[in-house]
């Protein structure tokens, strides 16, 4: 099982879009998998759409007990292939860190099984809830968008990651996707060079291009692989290199058995 925080110190990156187009492709291929809403907008949740909602991670990180995460897990909309540990409004004020708070997800995380692929959305900042994040990972996945501050603010969430080893040894660097990218900019463009220049091989390719099919089809509560546009085929063959390019970190990392790629019909 592949644990991977998806993080940003920086808000309005579309780094839920980023956790939602992953779980997408793992959903297209048929992969278990499980997203923890960290972020307490709930934006996730949102567009999961759970059926039912009995336990939140406010509950799960406000008492934490081994195996607690398990309370809170609901079956998403999106069918059996994906669950959802919802956020709500109110984990926000479990956002400020205190004497060994960190590493409350990764004991509630005890003994959980099932799932080839656990995704963390944490909020665009360094506060206890993206602590938690990271301690329960085993690789950090930076989200950046092609501006001003892109190299920045990769670079403060890659020493944030490093931070945090402090409390999880086996957490690594994934590496760096930009998103939102419109390639007919110049801006951009200059963008993505500095980041290229900066970051090299640490930059996942190719870069997620800006399209309206996601907003589209986060509206709809549907995975964009499921969104028929080119748009959303542009989108969705990104992902899925990325989703490829994790799995073979995963299995660099330690043996954890094949994942093969499935065509979508």
């Amino acid at each position: 099982m592949l644990v991977v925080s998806v993080v940003s110190l920086k808000g309005g990156v579309g780094k839920t879009s980023v956790t939602l187009g992953l779980a997408g492709a793992a959903w297209d291929r048929g992969l278990r998998t499980l997203v923890i809403d960290l972020d307490p907008q709930a934006n996730a949740t949102t567009v999961l759409d759970p059926g039912s909602i009995a336990r939140t991670m406010v509950d799960v990180l406000g008492e934490p007990r081994p195996g607690g995460l398990r309370t809170a897990i609901e079956r998403s909309g999106w069918g059996p292939e994906v669950d959802i540990a919802p956020a709500e409004r109110a984990l926000d004020r479990l956002n400020t860190p205190v004497e060994g708070g960190a590493v409350r997800l990764r004991v509630a995380m005890t003994g959980l099984d099932g799932y080839d692929l656990v995704l963390i959305d944490s909020p665009p900042s360094l506060g206890e809830l993206t602590r938690n994040a990271l301690a329960a990972s085993h690789r950090a996945l930076v989200i950046a968008e092609p501006s001003l501050f892109a190299l920045q603010g990769a670079q403060q969430a890659l020493e944030a990651v490093e931070a945090i080893r402090a409390h999880n040894l086996r957490l690594q660097p994934a590496g760096i996707v930009v998103n939102r990218l419109r390639a007919q900019s110049t801006e951009h463009r200059f963008r993505m060079d500095e980041l290229q220049a900066a970051y090299g091989r640490l930059l996942f390719d190719p870069p997620v291009p800006d399209r309206t099919a996601i907003q589209q089809s986060e509206g709809a509560c549907v995975p964009v692989q499921a969104w028929r546009s080119q748009g959303a085929r542009e989108v969705a063959d990104a992902f899925d290199d990325h989703l490829d390019r994790l799995l073979a970190l995963a299995r660099s990392a330690a043996d954890a058995g094949p994942l093969a790629r499935r065509s979508s019909p």
